[in-house]
């Protein structure tokens, strides 16, 4: 049973779909519609489609789908849907992209390729290196440094942790490859 419902946002409509129609799922909902109203989020806006799921993993593809992990922590919330929100950005833009991880792999030449320190497989960790460090990004535009600083510092416990450390002790190394390929969203490329 999958209930939708619409929402608009700023760069048109986007849709949320219940997976289950739980409760939870429902908070998560208007959650996200709360947190749409409050902050623009169009610099980091990729999609017109996102589903709720009370038993999924946070991921992008094929659908933008959220967990209702994180109900009670709007930062978190906001972290985890930007940081899939990004992954389109990423595939938007392949070719930067491909060229940012192959100078990765030359600046970091070992990285973890399974959880919890890396990802899924060693591009995905390149992949992610890139992704964090635009979501950190995007989390210290939208609720400061403070707060941006404390979300990375529970990634790095919690999951990637490898990859969310690297962000957070070489953000130079990181940014000087964003600009280089010009991967920042909400920017003329």
């Amino acid at each position: 049973m999958a209930l939708s419902t619409g929402l608009a946002a700023a760069d048109g409509g986007v849709t949320i779909t219940l997976k289950h129609g739980t409760p939870t799922e429902a908070a998560t909902r208007d959650q996200l519609r709360r947190l749409m109203n409050t902050y623009d989020l169009s610099p980091w806006f990729f999609t017109s489609s996102i589903v709720v799921d009370d038993s999924a993993i946070p991921h992008s593809h094929p659908v933008l789908t959220l967990h209702t992990r994180h109900l009670k922590d709007d930062d978190l919330f906001l972290s985890t849907f930007v940081h899939e929100e990004l992954h389109w950005f990423l595939v938007q833009r392949g070719e930067e992209r491909d060229g940012a991880i192959k100078e990765l792999r030359t600046l970091f030449p070992s990285v973890p390729a399974r959880a919890p320190e890396g990802a899924n497989g060693e591009e995905s960790t390149y992949l992610h290196l890139l992704d964090c460090y635009l979501e950190w990004q995007a989390d210290k535009a939208l609720f400061g440094e403070l707060r941006a600083r404390q979300v990375m510092e529970f990634w790095a416990t919690d999951h990637y942790t490898w990859v969310y450390r690297t962000v957070l002790d070489k953000p130079d190394v990181i940014r000087r490859v964003v600009a280089n390929f010009k991967l920042v969203p909400g920017r003329p490329q």
